[in-house]
């Protein structure tokens, strides 16, 4: 019996509708290059090739260090195709970072594209170069040991690196059966018809671009891959958008700030063409989203949730428009096949509206545990709380929620990121949520700092559009008027925008740097 893999789902498409477009990406000339899903399978069958040619097979694990493009994307079914595990990187990665990560999966081969330029890595690693002419192989691998003889659906396709808490990365590792029961449960959803275009803005080592892989080719959509250059400049993504005929656009919110704060009026424009959007990584400001509806009226604009220990978990449907006095959106429910569980500190459910509990994940998507650390897979895959005996183990996220009256979960911050206030619990969330009320504030992101031993909060918020100055003693006095003292930022900090990490979140640790190096931090504002 052939075990499934995720290149048969990817290109299945290839055998009932060959000369359909696969990818549309943009080329060195400043033109667009097509792929149909009979060359793409093409290409994957080349890649593979090369790659089994200098002896690549099941279990060995290739770095692929590229942004996504059509080549990147038949490089990863080319691995699939061979049973091997890629470990995407970026090409703005350090070195240093990269070098940790190496060490620690020691990788057969590390993949490069034909304009990289990556050097230093080190001797016992192969080294290849692929583009759309093929694979050149500059280092071979070198001789190793093979213990596997036939590939399965719980192997590893693929481990990606997120930043941990502790400051070392936590390699993610998924199956290809947990990654295709996520792929089919969001296929089944419908949120994307073959004749549709779906642009993907993340980078290639930040899991919603595999999200977005899977979801246009699994459809048999066409998968437009964003150049990383075009995302800084608001007016280039949008004539990006219409020259593609891009229908649906994914993305963390950030990408859309600018384009509100810019270009309100050409997305408009584009308002006959983009008929969806998708969300992830991060709560998107309700003001922002409101007037992303106003500029997209007939969208559809979902917010997917999820963690990358399981790719993701819920979509739901954003209403259009928004109900006044909507202050955060809901998180609903997982998607068919899987359940999220909110528990108590005693891992008993928490089942009445409003009482903020600890989000616990079951179900056939999760991954199967941090590379070369057990302890934090242990931590993490832990018994089911409700039923310990039954031996299954689910993922205890550390996110906290609460339901809503049917039930559906709304977000109420991290465990992790709760800090003990004059001997009160405070989680940065809920301060985050009444900072976003301000009609002056686009971007709100809460951290804490250490002064003189204790707990500080300072609140950093970006403006919001039309706003020319932003007060930040009206800020603190909105913060006043609806949380407890204790709650209410003891710094308020006005920037101009809100930093990002290479996966398009908020960057707490680049927002606490900003105030170790401030010579004099500003004081409280009120």
């Amino acid at each position: 019996m052939t075990q499934p893999m995720i290149h048969e789902f990817m290109l299945a498409a290839a055998r009932s509708a060959p000369d359909r477009p696969a990818i549309v990406e943009a080329g060195p000339d400043g033109g667009f290059h097509s792929l149909t899903y009979r060359q793409l399978e093409r290409r994957v069958h080349g890649y593979a090739d090369a790659l089994d040619q200098i002896g690549i097979g099941i279990g060995d694990r290739v770095v692929l260090e590229s942004d996504n493009s059509a080549c990147a994307v038949a490089m990863l079914l080319a691995c699939s195709t061979l049973g091997a595990t890629f470990i995407p990187v970026s090409p703005a990665m350090p070195t240093p970072a990269l070098l940790a990560i190496t060490a620690s999966v020691e990788p057969a081969l590390h993949l490069q594209t034909t304009t990289g330029r990556r050097d230093g890595l080190p001797g016992p690693v192969g080294l290849a170069r692929f583009g759309p002419d093929g694979v050149t192989v500059e280092r071979p691998p070198r001789p190793r040991s093979r213990h596997r003889r036939e590939p399965t659906s719980a192997d590893a396709a693929y481990v990606i690196f997120t930043s941990g808490t502790t400051g070392r990365p936590k390699g993610v590792v998924m199956s290809h059966r947990g990654v295709l029961a996520f792929y089919h449960a969001m296929v089944d959803l419908a949120m994307v018809a073959p004749t549709d275009r779906v642009c993907s803005t993340s980078p290639l080592q930040f899991d919603f671009s595999l999200l977005d892989i899977g979801l246009a080719l699994g459809s048999g959509a066409v998968l437009v891959p964003a150049p990383r250059e075009v995302l800084r400049w608001p007016r280039r993504l949008l004539r990006f958008l219409a020259d593609t005929g891009v229908t649906q656009v994914d993305g963390v919110p950030s990408i859309w700030r600018p384009v509100l704060r810019h270009e309100p009026d050409r997305l408009a424009a584009l308002a006959g063409q983009v008929r969806g959007v998708l969300f992830a990584g991060e709560a998107f400001p309700v003001a922002e989203l409101r007037q992303l509806q106003r500029l997209l009226p007939k969208a559809r604009i979902v917010n997917c949730f999820g963690w990358t220990e399981s790719m993701a978990c819920s979509f739901t449907d954003v209403p259009n428009p928004l109900p006044p006095g909507t202050e955060s959106l809901s998180v609903g429910f997982a998607h068919a096949g899987a359940e999220m569980m909110l528990l108590d500190q005693t891992g008993a459910p928490v089942r009445e509206p409003g009482l903020v509990g600890e989000i616990y994940l079951r179900g056939p998507t999760l991954f199967t545990g941090y590379w070369d650390d057990e302890a934090t897979t242990a931590a993490c895959l832990v018994p089911d709380p409700l039923e310990p005996r039954s031996g299954q183990r689910v993922y205890r996220t550390g996110d906290l929620a609460y339901r809503g009256d049917g039930g559906e979960l709304y977000l109420a911050g991290r465990a992790d990121l709760q800090v003990q206030v004059r001997g009160y619990r405070v989680e940065p969330g809920e301060i985050e949520r009444r900072l976003l009320e301000h009609p002056g504030v686009a971007a709100a992101t809460v951290v804490a700092r250490s002064r003189d031993g204790d707990p500080e909060l300072v609140a950093f918020v970006t403006s919001a559009a039309g706003v020319e100055s932003l007060d930040p003693g009206s800020v603190s006095l909105f913060c006043q008027q609806a949380l407890p003292s204790y709650m209410v930022p003891w710094t308020v900090v006005t920037i101009e925008e809100m930093p990002v990490t290479a996966n398009g979140k908020t960057d707490r640790a680049a927002l606490l740097d900003r105030l170790a190096v401030a010579a004099h931090p500003p004081g409280r504002s009120a």
